[in-house]
Parts: C-alpha cells; sequence; structure tokens
C-alpha cells in the first residue's frame, strides 16, 4: 500500500507541473512567441505535422514562422514516465488537445503532446520540453 501512495503522489504532483506548464505554453505561444523556446531543452525536437525541428536556432526561426495564434486547450491528460525508461530522469508525458486559430487561417482542431524533464536549478526545479509533436485534426469528408 505504501508503495501505492508514494506513485499516487507522484502523479498528482506530475499532474500539478503539466497545468501550470501548459497555462505558460499557450500562453507564450499565443503572446510571447520569441520567449518559447526558452521551454525547451537545448537539443529538443518539435515534429510539426510529420516536419521535424531541432535545436534552439531552428526552433526559434520556426515559430517566428509562424502567423499569430489563439489556442484554446479542451483537454489535458498527463501521466509520469517510469524512470527506468528515461534512466532516473523526471520525466512526464503530457497530452493536450483542443483549437487554434492561425492568423489568415480558419480555426482548426489539434493535438500536441509533450515530454517533459524535471531541471534542477539552485532555487527550485523547472520543467523543460524534451520532446514536442504537434499535429492538426482534420476530418476526412
Amino acid at each position: 500500500l505504501a508503495g501505492e501512495v508514494d506513485f499516487k503522489t507522484y502523479v498528482d504532483q506530475a499532474c500539478r507541473a503539466a497545468d501550470e506548464f501548459v497555462n505558460i505554453y499557450y500562453e507564450t505561444m499565443d503572446k510571447r512567441r520569441r520567449a518559447l523556446t526558452r521551454l525547451y531543452l537545448d537539443k529538443a525536437t518539435l515534429i510539426w505535422n510529420g516536419n521535424a525541428v531541432s535545436g534552439q536556432e531552428e526552433l526559434n526561426k520556426f515559430f517566428e514562422m509562424l502567423p499569430s495564434s489563439e489556442f484554446q486547450v479542451n483537454m489535458l491528460d498527463c501521466q509520469p514516465v517510469h524512470e527506468q525508461a528515461t534512466q532516473g530522469q523526471t520525466t512526464v508525458l503530457v497530452v493536450t488537445s483542443g483549437t487554434v486559430k492561425f492568423d489568415g487561417d480558419k480555426q482548426r482542431y489539434f493535438n500536441q503532446n509533450f515530454l517533459l524533464t524535471a531541471q534542477a536549478t539552485p532555487t527550485n526545479t523547472v520543467w523543460k520540453i524534451a520532446s514536442d509533436c504537434f499535429r492538426f485534426q482534420d476530418w476526412a469528408s
């Protein structure tokens, strides 16, 4: 039973971190896009509708070319990733879905998943994106 309590605490902490992260991420995407790469690890990879972008410089170029956006997150799910799978690195899988309207385009559905890793700083722990996969959800007609 003690293991279950510890795991429940671990899941609760992961979900609180994910909720806070999602609010910061989409607000930054919509309002302060130039700061968005600060949320990514130096060697993070973004897959955007099947197109891979890696590293801070390339991520920055990619985000700057996107039109302004308005994201609305309708669903958030998260779970801690077992430490055996991440060599002891505290990692959380975060899955979101919702709608986005890019300037000059119609509103579209999207889903996005992030692998976040805990990075210790001298004063606290911050979550950084190791992997990010974004996809529009276009319905077949």
